[in-house]
C-alpha cells in the first residue's frame, strides 16, 4: 500500500480505562485520505474517549494508534507535537480565547508554529474568516459573537494552517436548524475545496447522514457499525435502530454488581 492509499488514521485493539472502568473494549478503526468519516453513539459511549486518542491527548495504554503514520503510543513529545502541526480541532464550545479579538484567535496558531511575518498572518487568518463566511469580523471580541459564529470562528482557528486531518466534537450542538445545516456546508465545503480529511464527533442524527461519507456508531465502549449511511439506516441492530429512532432502552440491574458498588470500600 503506498502512501495516498494508506490511512491517515489507524486504531488497532485500543483499551482505554478510568480508574477501573473499562470505556473501549478493544476498538478497531481507520480513516481514508479525503473522506468525512462520522463517529455517532448515545451518551457514555466513548465517543470523547476515543477522540482524545486521535488527536493524541491521551495515550494507549492496550492496543495501538496511528496519525499520520506515528505510532501514539511509542511516539516521544517532541514527535507528537510535530502531528498536533498537522492537526486541527474545532472544540464543542469553540475554546475561544475571551481576551483576545476573533482575528487573533484565528491567527494564534500561526504566531506560534510557524515564522511567518505579522502581514502574511493577518492576511491567511483573513482568508480563513472569509471561507467560513465570518469576513469583517476579525476586530469583534468572542463575547460579541452568537453560538454559531463562534463556532465558525472556532472553525477558521482550526484550519488557519491548512491540517492535514480536521476533527470537529459536536459542531452542532446547541445550535438551531438553520445555523446547523449552514456548518454542514462548510464541512462538506472544507472536504471538496481544501481536501480535508475530516473526523466528525456528533450525536445529530441529520448532520450525521448529510455530511457522512462513512459512519462508525459506538455503543458501551464497542464498535456497534460501520459503514455508509445506507448501510446504517438498513442495520437489523436493535441497538442501532433504537438510536436512530430515539427509542428509550430498559434498565437492567445487576443486582450482585448492584451491592458490589455499594459495599465496595475502594469505590
Amino acid at each position: 500500500m503506498n502512501d495516498a492509499e494508506a490511512p491517515l488514521i489507524e486504531v488497532v485493539g485500543l483499551q482505554a480505562f478510568y480508574g477501573r472502568r473499562r470505556i473501549l473494549h478493544g476498538v478497531d478503526f481507520s480513516v481514508r485520505r479525503g473522506e468525512i468519516r462520522v463517529i455517532m453513539g448515545g451518551s457514555g459511549s466513548g465517543k470523547s474517549t476515543l477522540l482524545r486518542h486521535l488527536i493524541g491527548l491521551q495515550r494507549p495504554v492496550a492496543g495501538s494508534v496511528r496519525i499520520l503514520g506515528v505510532d501514539a503510543g511509542r511516539a516521544s513529545a517532541r514527535e507528537l507535537l510535530a502531528v498536533r502541526r498537522r492537526l486541527g480541532v474545532s472544540f464543542q464550545g469553540g475554546a475561544l480565547i475571551t481576551s483576545m479579538s476573533v482575528g487573533d484567535n484565528v491567527a494564534l496558531p500561526l504566531r506560534e508554529h510557524t515564522a511567518l511575518d505579522e502581514t502574511t498572518i493577518r492576511i491567511m487568518s483573513r482568508l480563513k474568516l472569509e471561507f467560513v463566511n465570518l469576513g469583517g469580523f476579525h476586530d469583534l471580541m468572542p463575547s460579541q459573537l452568537s453560538g454559531g459564529m463562534t463556532k465558525r470562528a472556532a472553525l477558521a482557528r482550526a484550519i488557519v494552517m491548512d491540517p492535514e486531518l480536521l476533527f470537529f466534537d459536536e459542531p452542532s450542538a446547541g445550535l438551531d436548524p438553520v445555523v446547523s445545516a449552514e456548518l454542514d456546508e462548510l464541512i462538506l465545503r472544507l472536504r471538496d475545496a481544501l481536501r480535508m480529511t475530516i473526523v466528525v464527533v456528533t450525536h445529530e442524527l441529520e448532520s450525521a447522514f448529510r455530511i457522512a461519507d462513512r459512519i462508525t456508531v459506538l455503543d458501551q465502549g464497542d464498535i456497534l457499525a460501520e459503514g455508509s449511511v445506507a448501510e446504517v439506516r438498513a442495520s437489523a441492530d436493535e441497538r442501532i435502530q433504537d438510536l436512530l429512532h430515539r427509542r428509550p432502552r430498559p434498565v437492567e440491574v445487576d443486582v450482585d454488581d448492584y451491592l458490589r458498588r455499594l459495599t465496595d470500600e475502594d469505590g
